[in-house]
């Protein structure tokens, strides 16, 4: 047997010509990009592609819309649930549902785009704490640097924008029809008509996905839908599948998996704001791993952040107000969301009274809870 002591085998001569180098080819992103580099947006939830405008991918450059991709859209009820979904994700969502239906409406893309950037860490988690309240933080966000002279440079008035999103001009994203068009009409207060809007309608179905109880093709649903007076309108059976999408989402905010990791992070919340050098206005432009670093700084909220996150099933939450004397604290939600669908661009109350009564018994549900550590 032939032994060879040199690395070169008979069937590679040392004298083979060099194969010449390839070019370098740069690394192409996915569809699902988020950075604004395939200027083409796909979005996973509906299917819906979307060809970013220029003034878009700047937008998604700027620091307030990166931090949206570290704030839970489902806030603390990431730790009990699989809701692990960001705000910009829903953002862009909701951008792709108006480049759907107004793919020209250049206005309303950018507003849909930047519709949540007030929002706190872990999103309506913190609501209220401080005086702090999103729209309004949004609103100087939006007339601000870095967002104010993006959106200059490419010809929008910032101005505008925040009519939009205020409810002073006609939009599906608030399911407004103007000033005052209905009861509760005004920021903060949801859909001032009560009709299910483009921003909700992606929170809900997003939600339904990631709660496994999603019946409907979402490429197929958004072919079922249509805009009518700035309100979502489809047909009756399409209408029943969103009433139960907007039920299961109100159940799951009066459950323990909600209620239980909500209160909790509140509470140390507060604390927080009331031991640690931590204003306000800092705490509101925390990312979510930035306020769970705040918790395991500061003494007087280390120990039971851990416990929520590492412990959630020894939190015990039962209906009602806590007893005066008792173990434990109370906790209250502050609303129950609701808004319906028109069919055939009617009232949900005229074309289908079931459907209706279904979503009016949401308001019957339990919002007063007491909750202990057991």
């Amino acid at each position: 047997m032939a032994i060879h002591t040199d690395q070169t085998s008979p069937q590679d001569p040392v004298d083979r010509p060099a194969r010449p180098a390839r070019p370098a080819l740069p690394a192409r992103p996915v569809p699902t990009d988020v950075a604004g580099l395939a200027r083409e947006f796909t979005d996973p939830l509906w299917r819906i592609p979307v060809r970013l405008n220029p003034v878009e991918v700047a937008l998604l450059r700027t620091e307030p819309l990166r931090r949206l991709h570290f704030v839970a859209h489902a806030g603390a009820s990431t730790l009990t649930t699989l809701q692990s979904y960001s705000r910009l994700e829903h953002s862009l969502g909701v951008l792709a549902l108006v480049a759907h239906f107004r793919p020209e409406d250049e206005l309303l893309r950018v507003a849909a785009l930047v519709h949540d950037i007030g929002h706190l860490p872990l999103s309506h988690t913190a609501e209220g704490l401080g005086g702090l309240d999103h729209h309004a933080i949004g609103a100087r966000l939006l007339r601000a640097e870095p967002i104010r002279p993006v959106l200059a440079g490419h010809g929008i008035d910032a101005e505008a924008v925040a009519a939009v999103l205020d409810g002073q001009v006609p939009s599906p994203l608030t399911g407004r029809s103007g000033p005052g068009s209905g009861p509760g009409s005004g920021p903060g207060s949801g859909p001032g008509s009560g009709l299910l809007n483009l921003d909700h309608l992606d929170s809900y179905v997003r939600s339904g996905r990631a709660a496994g109880r999603l019946d409907l093709d979402p490429g197929l649903l958004s072919a079922r839908l249509d805009l009518h007076d700035s309100a979502v309108s489809t047909d009756r059976e399409t209408a029943a599948a969103l009433v139960a999408l907007v039920r299961a989402e109100a159940l799951l905010h009066t459950s323990w998996d909600n209620v239980g990791p909500v209160s909790v992070v509140r509470r140390l919340t507060g604390r927080l704001l009331g031991t640690a050098p931590l204003t306000p206005a800092r705490l509101a432009r925390l990312t979510d791993p930035e306020l769970w670093s705040a918790f395991d700084s500061c003494a007087a909220t280390r120990a039971e952040s851990r416990r929520i996150r590492y412990e959630p099933h020894r939190l015990a939450v039962t209906v009602g107000p806590a007893p005066a004397d008792g173990p434990g604290w109370g906790f209250s939600l502050r609303k129950i969301y609701s808004s319906a669908p028109l069919v055939e661009g009617k009232r949900i109350e005229q074309t289908a009274p079931e459907l209706a009564t279904e979503l009016a018994a949401l308001q019957q549900l339990p919002t007063d809870f007491h909750l202990r550590w057991t």
